[in-house]
């Protein structure tokens, strides 16, 4: 199961073990049990502190249970093989079972272990899913570090029958206690905040007494990075806020056209821009939604930034780059059955739908990409363009054109998506040249039709939007306010790339520069008065 390289790479890692771990395989006659106790050898033999035992009695075959030899109390359990982006949450559990301290703020790991009362979860996850990550480590470390607390981490290509029992038709898909608990990526912050009623409070008093910032970045993505690298580098004391670090970068795979980086993908990138962050000694304040902006009085005065957990941040110069979000299609279906049947991130769902029919809803970029991945897993795809052709690089049309199992459809409007009450059956298609509709009977139905700004929380402030919502910026970065410059997908420079992006980034941050040495700061007393 692992190659060599793997098996070094293991090794090194489990020399961090700092008490004795147990596996414990529930198996069957089935290939993928074979695979799993072929795993579980191998990974034993790397380290005198790891046993395997295969004799476990579970339900769900295949699968194991990683704990502490010394206290049973606490355990994760993995159901199927957590390959593929899972790899790495393996060998951290394994080292969180063995005593190695997690990287996670100590006042996080405190309230993990203060929670009060009991809590089974089931998760849902797929091996090409790189949303999933986080729900899964999150989990396994709070199972592993509160005996009141059970994980148990069901790779969903394993155990198909019981996804489609359950419903499970987008991941990653939580369970609590037998009930639907979340949607989505979710971090320990967040998982712990939807526990502890207590948790917002906590995390607003905490960011409201930060000092104020002389420049804070509204927003972790590209933009935010690099505005915040610029005037850090610049001696500023320098703050990001934002409600996921990375932005669309975390649902981003395959970047091939950013300049002197041949490939790579959202999720790693966005963790090369987190170390540069830490490396330049930018205050990084994650899941925190901005709500409100309330602008300086004047010149050299102090901005405000309101969060939706009540915190306020207080800076002489604020950089908005809250970039954007998937639009939706607006139509009748779209939001009854999202997460039942309706997607907008092929890499994370598309493993759920094999051997089915699905359409993509699209002809951008975006859109013919997802249509060219789902077609390798699922049975059939109908890609839908609102416009006469499609818009995607002629690469890309050419790849998907040479596919048998798609179908193209330009100058179609999608009007509504439908379904029986529990997951989607189809949508109603109507041709914009002839007005002809028709029903096209499908199981999924991925949505990849553009981007939003995430501005609607600037509408009160004053701030210059355009009709787009995007926030209007001059050469230099610089809104219609002093002081407040914005960056990014979230305003309006065109062609929204990550290059593009992190240059708008960069510009923001010396434009903040530039108004910080020119004009004098006014502090609290004098602008109020």
């Amino acid at each position: 199961m692992l190659d060599d390289q793997m098996q070094t790479q293991l090794r090194q890692f489990l020399a961090n073990l700092r008490e004795p771990i147990e596996l414990v395989a529930s198996l069957d006659d089935s290939d993928k049990s074979r695979q799993t106790r072929e795993l579980l050898t191998e990974i034993a033999a790397l380290h005198g502190d790891v046993s395997a035992r295969f004799d476990g009695e579970h339900e769900r075959t295949p699968s194991f249970v990683i704990r502490r030899a010394s206290d049973a109390t606490k355990w994760v359990r993995f159901a199927g093989l957590p390959m593929g982006h899972e790899f790495t949450s393996l060998v951290l559990a394994l080292l969180w079972a063995g005593g190695h301290p997690p990287k996670v703020d100590a006042d996080l790991l405190e309230q993990a272990r203060a929670l009060e009362g009991e809590y089974e979860f089931e998760m849902f996850f797929s091996l090409t899913c790189h949303n999933c990550p986080d729900v899964v480590q999150a989990l396994t470390l709070l199972a592993l570090e509160n005996p009141k607390v059970t994980a148990t981490l069901i790779e969903g290509g394993t155990f198909q029958d019981e996804v489609e029992e359950r419903g499970v038709m987008a991941v990653p898909a939580t369970f609590l206690n037998g009930e639907t608990f979340y949607n989505g990526k979710m971090e320990l912050a967040e998982l712990l905040s939807k526990l502890d009623s207590g948790a917002d409070a906590k995390a607003a008093e905490k960011m409201t007494a930060r000092e104020p910032f002389e420049v804070l970045i509204v927003g972790g993505g590209p933009a935010g990075v690099a505005s915040g690298v610029y005037t850090a580098r610049k001696g500023f004391r320098t703050g990001i806020a934002g409600g996921r670090f990375g932005g669309q970068l975390q649902d981003t795979l395959g970047i091939e056209n950013l300049p002197g980086t041949v490939y790579t993908e959202g999720p790693k990138l966005s963790d090369e821009l987190k170390k540069q962050v830490n490396e330049n000694a930018i205050d990084l304040i994650d899941l925190a939604t901005a709500s409100e902006l309330r602008p300086a009085s004047e010149k050299g005065g102090m901005h405000e930034v309101a969060f939706e957990n009540g915190a306020v941040l207080k800076a002489r110069s604020v950089i908005l780059a809250t970039g954007a979000r998937w639009k939706n299609l607006g139509v009748p279906g779209e939001a009854e059955y999202r997460n039942a049947g309706v997607a907008y991130c092929p890499h994370c769902d598309g493993p759920l739908f094999k051997g089915k029919r699905i359409a993509v809803i699209g002809g951008g970029n975006s859109g013919v990409e997802a249509a060219i991945d789902l077609a390798k897993i699922v049975g059939h795809v109908t890609l839908i363009e609102f416009d006469t052709q499609l818009r995607a690089d002629e690469v890309l049309q050419r790849k998907l054109r040479s596919l048998d199992n798609v179908e193209i459809i330009v100058n179609g409007q999608t009007t509504a998506i439908t379904g029986d009450g529990k997951k989607v059956d189809g949508l109603k298609l109507k041709d914009r040249e002839t007005g002809e509709e028709r029903d096209i009977e499908l199981e999924g139905v991925f949505v990849q039709i553009g981007l939003v700004p995430n501005t609607e929380w600037l509408a009160d402030s004053g701030i210059e939007l355009s009709q787009y919502g995007e926030i209007v910026v001059d050469g230099h970065g610089a809104t219609n306010l002093p002081g407040v410059y914005a960056a990014g997908d979230a305003t309006t420079v065109p062609h929204k790339q990550i290059v593009v992006a992190m240059g708008a980034g960069a510009k923001a941050g010396l434009g903040a520069f530039d108004y910080l040495i020119r004009n004098e700061p006014v502090d609290d007393i004098a602008q109020a008065a």
